[in-house]
């Protein structure tokens, strides 16, 4: 959404995580996405330094106003951990014996639902870099039991979920692509016809 937003184009090579191409790991050891690389800068490999990226080239939203670190950090740290572990709990049977993470996220949920019932979005009244940054993770956390969640108290953060689900922003980018194979044609994607990454 920040390249989007930006209308930075780039060239979109998509990956299934459970057969990685092997220029993947060449260029990213770490062999997770995202990964930008820009003709301009270094091998980026994590959205929001993809984000800060782009809005740094051009802002036209002043989404940078709104990078709050610390809320950020929270959703990147705490709030993610308990996502992991709640959306897929196979992958950590072993790990922490009876935490509760749905309840654990969900309590990060609630003080943002607090925070949203004064205001439309995490940092004021338009949309900002916390609330993208944050929106595909309390996505995910509230796809994972949709009913459930739609029953839960947080009337503000639905709202604000609702809002970024039926935004302009949000379904220009969520076409769907085929994995990318070597020798694929380039796959444009963005506002700008003429890809910069």
């Amino acid at each position: 959404m920040a390249l989007w937003v930006a209308e930075i184009g780039v060239i979109l090579r998509e990956v299934k995580l459970s057969d990685k191409p092997p220029a993947l790991v060449e260029i990213s050891p770490k062999a997770t996405v995202p990964v930008l690389i820009s003709v301009d800068g270094p091998v980026l490999e994590e959205s929001i330094e993809i984000m800060r990226w782009a809005l740094g080239k051009s802002d036209p939203e002043g989404w940078l106003a709104g990078d709050d670190a610390d809320l950020i950090a929270r959703n990147d740290g705490a709030f993610k951990h308990h996502l992991d572990r709640y959306k897929y709990p196979s992958r950590y049977e072993d790990e922490e014996g009876d935490v509760d993470h749905r309840a654990e996220g969900f309590a990060i949920l609630q003080d943002l639902d607090t925070r949203l019932s004064t205001q439309p979005f995490l940092c004021g009244n338009t949309r900002t870099l916390s609330d993208m940054a944050l929106f595909p993770f309390i996505r995910q956390f509230a796809n994972t039991d949709r009913e459930w969640f739609d029953t839960q108290r947080v009337p503000h953060l639905q709202k604000w979920l609702e809002t970024h689900l039926v935004s302009d922003i949000f379904k220009s980018i969520m076409p769907k692509f085929d994995p990318w194979k070597a020798g694929d044609q380039p796959t444009r994607f963005g506002p700008n016809e003429n890809p910069v990454c």
